[in-house]
């Protein structure tokens, strides 16, 4: 997956912190689907995922009118209630403005 490709700041990010359950069945399709639908989403700008023992997906996004759309999906709010009834034991949402930016280009 990689690290995003953000624009210039500001921008917005929704970070998305877990913890998994034991009933996992049908989450690694889903999780899959929702990159590929968030990806054909207006304002969408990246994502970046990482998993150990706490799982943490960061969604970059143009503007809030942006967050709300991708929460109004129909198809991503199916998968949020999987999320709550099945797959996790905790999460924590959270909705950030980013403000400054600075990276490293790989090499």
């Amino acid at each position: 997956m990689g690290l995003a490709h953000t624009p210039e700041p500001p921008y917005y990010a929704v970070i998305f912190s877990s913890l998994q359950g034991d009933n996992l069945e049908g989450y690694g399709e889903t999780a899959q689907r929702m990159r590929e639908l968030a990806a054909q989403q207006p304002g969408y700008l990246g994502v970046e995922h990482a998993r150990d023992d706490i799982g943490i997906t960061i969604s970059y996004w143009e503007d809030l009118d942006a967050i709300s759309a991708w929460r109004a999906n129909v198809e991503h709010a199916q998968a949020r209630r999987q999320g709550r009834e099945r797959w996790y034991r905790a999460y924590e949402l959270r909705v950030c403005k980013v403000e400054k930016a600075y990276s490293k280009p790989s090499r």
